[in-house]
């Protein structure tokens, strides 16, 4: 059933399964895109989260046909001129990536279908990674004339070796399931109709393990990554800030504007 209290509706809904809670990116008519609403109630959903007591694990999904389909052009163009809005994107990035890190219950990931840029970080930042056969990750950040900042320079090293890492940060490359698994940004490829089964599946074997242990043991494990905040990921925001002046980035973004408003009169896709 749907949580008696959810302050981030309608842009997350938070569904109760006994000990589990199902958190759904809910903009399934722009595919789960990156406005600031979305963007703002990810980074509040953790903390919210953390002080449910009854709460042991999480699934994290998207309504529709994708998990995230990355950030949106406009919102993008907006932060050209617009810097103290686009120094606050960069400021809400380090936020949420800091309550990702920080979360203390596990999170399985279900990704049912494109997850990209920012929706790519989500799903490689979870602790177990399930995907839908027909689903892909892509970090397009640099193809868009961007810095890579907010979560593939963080986590993909550690998941994948920096060879791969760089290989598909910097190409924007999609992965499709079976090869995410082969190269160690998801544990394992689910028919799409069995996914979100599966991953509830999941998250209820691990809610039913010793909380502290589990909780302990994940953080241990995530001190990894939270060491390389200070120093990676204050660079990359700091560059990703600067590239949104780069003219080879406006000229990238003006181009995919132009063909969306050819295509529907709208423009999504952002990394």
């Amino acid at each position: 059933m749907q949580g008696p209290h959810n302050p981030f509706a309608p842009e997350l809904l938070i569904e109760e399964r006994g000990s589990v809670r199902v958190v759904t990116l809910n903009r399934p008519e722009s595919l789960n895109a990156m406005v600031p609403r979305l963007h703002r109630a990810l980074e509040g959903v953790w903390a919210h989260l953390a002080a449910d007591t009854e709460a042991r694990a999480v699934v994290l999904t998207g309504a529709g046909r994708a998990f995230s389909a990355g950030g949106d052009l406009e919102e993008v163009a907006r932060w050209w001129d617009d810097t103290g809005a686009r120094q606050h994107e960069i400021d809400g990035a380090r936020r949420l990536l800091a309550e990702i890190v920080d979360f203390p219950l596990p999170v399985v990931a279900a990704v049912n279908g494109p997850a990209v840029g920012l929706g790519c970080s989500l799903a490689v930042g979870s602790d177990i990674v399930l995907m839908a056969e027909s689903a892909f990750l892509a970090d397009p950040h640099v193809g868009l004339g961007l810095t890579a900042a907010d979560g593939g320079t963080l986590f993909w090293p550690y998941l994948v070796g920096m060879l791969r890492a760089k290989e598909y940060l910097l190409t924007g490359d999609r992965i499709l399931a079976e090869q995410a698994v082969a190269i160690g940004l998801a544990n394992r490829v689910v028919p799409d109709g069995e996914l979100l089964d599966a991953a509830l599946r999941l998250a209820e074997r691990l809610a039913a393990q010793p909380p502290q242990a589990v909780r302990s043991t994940k953080q241990a494990l995530n001190l990894h990554v939270r060491r390389a905040f200070a120093d990676v990921l204050e660079y990359a925001l700091a560059e990703e800030y600067r590239s949104f002046d780069a003219p080879e980035h406006r000229a990238v973004v003006e181009e995919l504007r132009e063909k969306a408003r050819r295509r529907s009169g709208s423009g999504r896709g952002r990394g």
